[in-house]
């Protein structure tokens, strides 16, 4: 079974018909359009240090992990984000993703 953090089964129990049109609008977003998983996967990772999501930065780098990406593509996927959305963003997501990589080890 899939992790899912308690904040986000919280929301499912609160709130479940808003999170089951949730759950359908993201399986519709990623099932459209000619990208594959592991480009999929990268981007969301992405736009994730982007929001400087601590969260979601960890669930992707997981996630990625779990489906092959290699370490070393995770972390060039957080050295890209150095120029766009700096070195704070960066290096804090830098942080989380070893600490991913490390546990996954």
């Amino acid at each position: 079974m899939e992790y899912l953090p308690e904040v986000y089964k919280e929301f499912q129990r609160q709130f479940p018909e808003v999170a089951n049109l949730h759950d359908e609008l993201a399986i519709k977003c990623l099932n459209w359009g000619p990208l594959d998983a592991k480009a999929k996967r990268l981007v969301k990772l992405g736009i994730s240090i982007g929001l400087n999501a601590e969260g979601a930065v960890r669930s992707h780098a997981r996630r990625a992990l779990e489906e092959g990406i290699t370490a070393d593509e995770v972390r060039h996927t957080v050295l890209l984000s150095f120029t766009t959305a700096g070195f704070p963003t960066m290096i804090a997501s830098l942080k989380w993703i070893n600490e991913v990589i490390e546990k996954h080890k």
